[in-house]
């Protein structure tokens, strides 16, 4: 299940910012991270199966303050569904599968003909 996390991080300057941005991507099962507020100090984590206490946790080890600000499911009226054509077409690839004869396997190969005999170099 998608979840938001939004982390409450005390940040100084624009490095900080992108460190903690880095360190939130980082983690397992994040999908995005973006800054958040007024004064850019929250982050908002979106992901399928990411601990948020473990990332508040590392954000508070790598960066400095961390706090959990809420855990919620992740907006589901993001994705619009596209109404189905009746009409359309689903094109399929040509699968390639080896021809066996008598146990071995042969493979069709483009043969190209080479003319040992002409000479390429117009010098002589």
């Amino acid at each position: 299940m998608k979840q938001k996390v939004v982390i409450k991080i005390s940040m100084e300057g624009h490095k900080s910012r992108a460190k903690a941005l880095k360190v939130a991507v980082g983690v397992c099962g994040v999908e995005s991270a973006a800054l958040k507020g007024d004064d850019k100090s929250q982050i908002e984590v979106t992901g399928d199966g990411m601990d948020s206490v473990a990332l508040t946790s590392l954000l508070r080890k790598k960066v400095g303050y961390a706090e959990l600000v809420s855990v919620g499911p992740a907006d589901s009226g993001q994705k619009k569904e596209e109404p189905k054509k009746e009409n359309e077409v689903k094109v399929q690839p040509i699968q390639y599968w080896p021809v066996y004869h008598g146990g071995v396997p042969h493979y069709d190969y483009p043969v190209v003909a080479v003319d040992r005999y002409s000479d390429p170099c117009s010098i002589m």
